[in-house]
């Protein structure tokens, strides 16, 4: 019986195990939006997953959202991701890079010259993004001009080689959370009626469009996608999620992806938080399944060894256990995230959680 333990290969990758670590966004970028110096620790400690996904980061000044989140538009940029990668790989890690722009979930104290922040269409979000060492209601958007479009694809296409030039193993299309692929696919935020509203197909746009920009650039074999079909983080909504989500999922399978990344139910809470039919989409999926949200080391066995994932992602556990597959493999009680410390800061509550086995030493 296959296991979570037992390798896999994605695409032409090797993977040790069929854990996965969740990107995980944590505000400790360094001037010019430079990973920071502890970066390249936090996720060689980590290295143990079968795939680390980093953090999400911004592919465009316009994309940030957050304070301090990490950038790869930059030729700084680029040589920091490299150090972090470099020492992954020593470690014996695989490691993509998650590629953000967030829409709408930005402040103007984020965006160019205090500009508003961009969407699908004027509407502000019902959420909040972090500032100024605070959380704090986000800024009303304009809407994106039509011509504006092409120039959101190509900061895609752009960002995904410059990861694949900072020596990620692949890149994932972040299409979740209620960031702007996912604010153009849902009609909560959509309300265009040109070739990018009304629609399922048009709303679905934007999203495949960028897909297939960075499959052109980087290769289906070195491209994921996150998706939420249901998830109502930063305030996004859809009428409708499982024909859009069938439709989205049929051309991403016909793109042959090397994964879908499927957020099940509501990014970070409750799994059955709205009706949808998941198994449609392992279905219509070709490739590789990783499944997402709330799971456990027992409901990710039941996944894998029922078939119903290919690769699980655990996000907060990784935050405060390093060593999470080997906790696992031992059945070990988990260490506590420090709430405290989960943006912004330093080393503390980044790279000083202990490790199994100097707790047992």
């Amino acid at each position: 019986m296959t296991t979570l333990f037992d390798s896999y290969t994605l695409g032409a990758i090797p993977l040790a195990n069929r854990i996965v670590m969740a990107p995980l966004t944590r505000n400790r970028a360094a001037a010019g939006f430079v990973p920071g110096p502890f970066a390249a620790d936090y996720y060689a400690q980590r290295a143990t997953a079968g795939l680390l996904i980093a953090e999400a980061t911004q592919v465009t000044q316009q994309g940030q959202g957050y304070q301090d989140t990490p950038g790869i538009y930059t030729e700084a940029q680029v040589e920091g991701w490299r150090v972090v990668t470099n020492r992954v790989h020593a470690a014996g890690g695989k490691i993509f890079l998650q590629l953000w722009h967030v829409g709408r979930i930005s402040h103007v104290d984020l965006q160019e010259n205090g500009g508003a922040p961009v969407a699908p269409s004027a509407i502000r979000a019902e959420a909040k993004t972090f500032v100024g060492n605070a959380f704090v209601d986000t800024s009303t958007p304009r809407a994106l001009d039509l011509d504006e479009i092409p120039g959101v694809v190509e900061d895609f296409r752009r960002a995904a080689a410059n990861a694949i030039r900072a020596g990620f193993d692949g890149v994932e299309v972040h299409g979740a959370n209620g960031y702007l692929l996912d604010q153009f696919a849902k009609d909560g935020a959509n309300h265009r009626t040109d070739a990018y509203g009304g629609s399922i197909e048009n709303r679905a746009r934007l999203m495949l469009e960028v897909t297939k920009a960075v499959v052109a650039e980087v290769g289906a074999d070195r491209t994921g996608i996150r998706i939420s079909p249901v998830s109502p983080a930063s305030g996004i909504s859809d009428s409708n999620p499982q024909p859009l989500f069938d439709y989205i999922v049929d051309v991403l399978s016909a793109l042959d992806l090397v994964y879908l990344h499927v957020i099940e139910g509501a990014t970070g809470g409750d799994r059955d938080f709205a009706p949808f039919d998941y198994t449609s989409l392992r279905r219509r999926f070709a490739n590789t399944y990783m499944a997402n949200n709330g799971y456990t080391l027992e409901l990710a066995t039941t996944a894998i060894e029922s078939g119903a994932a290919d690769l699980v992602a655990f996000g907060q556990p990784y935050i405060a256990n390093p060593d999470l597959v080997e906790r696992f493999k031992q059945h070990a009680p988990l260490n506590t995230i420090d709430q405290a410390t989960l943006y912004g800061g330093g080393a503390k509550g980044y790279t000083d959680y202990p490790a199994l086995a100097e707790q047992t030493a």
